[in-house]
Parts: C-alpha cells; structure tokens; sequence
C-alpha cells in the first residue's frame, strides 16, 4: 500500500517519490542503480528520524488521525485469537463504532472491547467515523459486564475523535450512557487494561478508559477536546488549533508526566503506520507486561487501585 503523506512530511515525501522513479527505471534498463537507491533509501530514514524527533503537538494530532495507521481490528486479528464479535446493547440497536468480543489473549480468554473508525467512505459511514452513539457504550458496558460474571481480563482500544453529538443521541441519553460506563468501570473486579491506539477525545474515549494500567502509543493523542474544538470555543478561531494543541498537553510524554497514563509504547519510526509488524509487535510486549503486572491481584485490588488513581488525577496548592 502506497504510503499517505502529510503536509509536514513533504520532504519525505519528495525523497521516497525519487526512489519510485530509480526503481521504475532500473526495471527497464541493464544499470546498476542499486546504489543509489540504497544512498536515498539512508537519506530518507534520517530525514524522517529527524522530523519525527521534533514533532509538535499539532503534528502528533495529524500523526493520530493518520488513514493509514492501524485500527481496533487491525490489533484484534494480529494480538488476539478466537475472536468472536458479540452485537447490540440489548436496549436499542448494534452501534458499529464500537466493537467487542471474547477472544484469547496468550490462550487465555479475554474480552476485547475498542473503537472502530473505518476505511473507505462506506465503512466509515457505517462506522459513524467512530463516534459512539449512546448504545454503543451500553453495548461496551454489557460486555464488561459479562467478563466480570465470568472472571477474564478486559482489553479496551481508544480511539475517536469523541462520542456522537447528534440530536438522536441526545434524546437516547448519550451523557448518561457514558457517566454510567465511568461508575461501571470504576467498580468492575476484574483487571482493565487500556490502550490509547489513535485519538482519545473527550467523554467518547474516557467512556471505555478508566483502566488499572493505560497505555498509549507514541504518536497518539489524549484530551478534553480537540485542538479545533477548542480554537473554536477559546478564540473562535480555527487558526488557533495549533496554539490549542500545545495548551492541551495532548501528547503521551505530557501525559505520563501528569501521570494520566502509565506507559507510553514505542511506535515505529515516522509512525504505526510505517510498519504495521513491528507495531504489533511492540504493542503486544506492552500487553504482555501490563498482564504480568496484573495477574496476581484480587478482585477487590483492581477496584481499589482504579479508584485510588482516579482520585490521584490532578493538584492543587494552598494559598
């Protein structure tokens, strides 16, 4: 699959368009230009090992949202075996934005629950370009439900841009839907184990979130808003994303610094997507560790641990 540029990855862009042409033309010509290739082939691992060093908040964003990079279903085929997607919330209707299921994670049972965006303009209009609506965290929070009845671990994946604001979902009860999963989760008495694949935006992300260890990948994004939601809340102005972003602390080294998360997993470099085999492979180390970590606790631990490290979010000073 040909690789996505974005607008801050021109140069890149240029260098790997070159080394398109040298490979076509060494296919119809006796030449030697191996040489070559490999010298551009160098060059543009250490132009993009040199971006990627540097990104800013707002290219982290871009990163993020990349079409390109891998979703819930992508890590669900390649970490999990067994998997067998369970549908509906039993209330009202099967929300395609979120999907979840038993599967096998190490042979062990376990339930997989994450954000589903799409690919393709069909899919992602099945999808809702995932953003949940109010039954799709009722559908999450059943199959929470089950995996406690039946004592296995559960795996979350985040990623929307935040749950569906449209009037439909209002009128079904889309902030009750998510404050319900909040309560939920925080009381569930088996392990949660969270990983921010892509975007974490607002209520929609935190609503499946509230693990005893979260992880986040490099180049993924965590926070109350959007930086356009809030350019255009703060200033309204959308000019003003890129300033939102570095307000926001949206990135995984300010977040673990804040303590919102706990690990931060290595992605490859110029992101996921760039290397979809070594991302699975990364991530499932980082999966394996959080479960190490876990598996040695009491139900009652996992309670008092979620609640101890919500109750640690945020500080305050006395004046």
């Amino acid at each position: 699959m040909r690789n996505t540029f974005l607008d801050f990855e021109r140069p890149i862009a240029e260098l790997e368009e070159k080394i398109e042409q040298l490979r076509y033309v060494q296919a119809d010509s006796a030449t030697d230009i191996s040489e070559e290739v490999k010298k551009l082939k160098n060059k543009s691992q250490q132009l993009t090992k040199e971006i990627y060093s540097s990104l800013t908040p707002w290219q982290v964003s871009m990163v993020a949202r990349h079409p390109q990079r891998p979703h819930t279903v992508d890590y669900i085929n390649e970490l999990f075996s067994d998997f067998n997607e369970l549908h509906g919330d039993r209330m009202y209707s099967d929300d395609h934005s979120i999907i979840g299921g038993l599967a096998r994670f190490n042979e062990r049972s376990c339930m997989v629950i994450g954000h589903q965006k799409g690919r393709g303009t069909k899919e992602r209009a099945m999808r809702n370009f995932g953003m949940p609506k109010p039954e799709g965290y009722r559908k999450a929070l059943r199959l929470m439900r089950l995996a406690e009845k039946f004592n296995i671990p559960i795996f979350t994946f985040v990623d929307t841009p935040g749950a569906y604001p449209g009037v439909g979902a209002e009128e079904r009860g889309q902030s009750e839907a998510i404050g319900r999963s909040l309560y939920a989760m925080s009381e569930i008495k088996v392990p949660i184990i969270t990983t921010i694949i892509g975007e974490g935006g607002s209520g929609g992300a935190l609503a499946i979130a509230v693990g005893n260890i979260v992880l986040m990948l490099q180049y993924a994004t965590y926070s109350v808003i959007s930086p356009e939601g809030c350019a255009s809340i703060l200033w309204r102005n959308l000019d003003k994303a890129q300033e939102a972003a570095e307000a926001l602390a949206i990135i995984a080294p300010r977040l673990k610094s804040l303590g919102l998360i706990d690990t931060i997993v290595k992605e490859p470099m110029g992101g996921a997507h760039r290397d979809y085999a070594l991302m699975y492979q990364s991530l499932s180390s980082a999966l394996m560790n959080a479960t190490k970590q876990l598996q040695d606790f009491s139900p009652d631990y996992f309670v008092k641990q979620r609640l101890s490290k919500i109750l640690s979010f945020g500080s305050f000073q006395r004046l």
